[in-house]
């Protein structure tokens, strides 16, 4: 069993989690978005030893505390290597003023999808799943039935495809792998809103209409 934590964080409402399996005195944490005193405390009250970043991709609001949980903690950071430069100039490539600033960081790892990746006790199957961005990946947790989906699926809808690199028939393909490859009962921890199902998100997610009919 795994223990899973999630922190909503920012403007954006970005959802970052910290994952452990139960009653483990090691964790990874997936997309530390912003507020990195907060994350830090959360660390420390759940009394972990982070053993990794996990980055699914690259937008500001899933890296903005990157730089600052991985100084702190000391984490090495496993990040999509298309979009390596965009998080070591991060302010590059945020598309709206008022957010940040953010401070860039050179990610010790990059992944491309197929990698398995041992960290805190737990082992991270990496899938490739573009369309939201293009080096966008998923953190399946081996055995676990979980997938860290970032912004690929949500509860109730599909990551956006309308911001650089995005690509709606990539995406729903993207979709239709995790689909294929984990049963309905795998519990899907997003980037944004609530925790969801891919059984629940096959049956009423209105944007897989399309997949449901092939």
């Amino acid at each position: 069993m795994i223990d899973v934590h999630g922190f909503t964080v920012g403007q954006v409402q970005e959802n970052c989690y910290v994952v452990r399996p139960e009653g483990g005195d090691r964790a990874v944490i997936v997309d530390p978005g912003e507020e990195a005193p907060r994350l830090l405390a959360a660390i420390d009250e759940l009394g972990v030893t982070i053993d990794g970043i996990l980055v699914t991709h690259t937008h500001f609001d899933h890296v903005g505390a990157v730089a600052p949980v991985a100084e702190a903690t000391g984490a090495e950071v496993w990040c999509p290597e298309l979009e390596l430069p965009v998080l070591a100039d991060i302010m590059r490539f945020v598309p709206w003023p008022g957010f940040g600033p953010y401070e860039s960081y050179d990610a010790e790892h990059a992944v491309t999808g197929g990698e398995t990746i041992e960290l805190a006790g737990l082992t991270f199957d990496v899938i490739f799943t573009p369309g939201h961005s293009p080096g966008h990946v998923t953190y399946a947790v081996r055995d676990e039935d979980s997938l860290f989906s970032g912004d690929v699926l949500f509860q109730g809808s599909v990551g956006r495809t309308d911001l650089p690199g995005g690509d709606g028939p990539t995406l729903l393909r993207s979709i239709a792998t995790l689909l294929e490859t984990h049963p309905d009962e795998t519990t899907v921890y997003p980037g944004h809103m609530g925790v969801t199902t891919l059984g629940r998100e096959r049956a009423t997610n209105p944007f897989l209409t399309e997949l449901a009919q092939q």
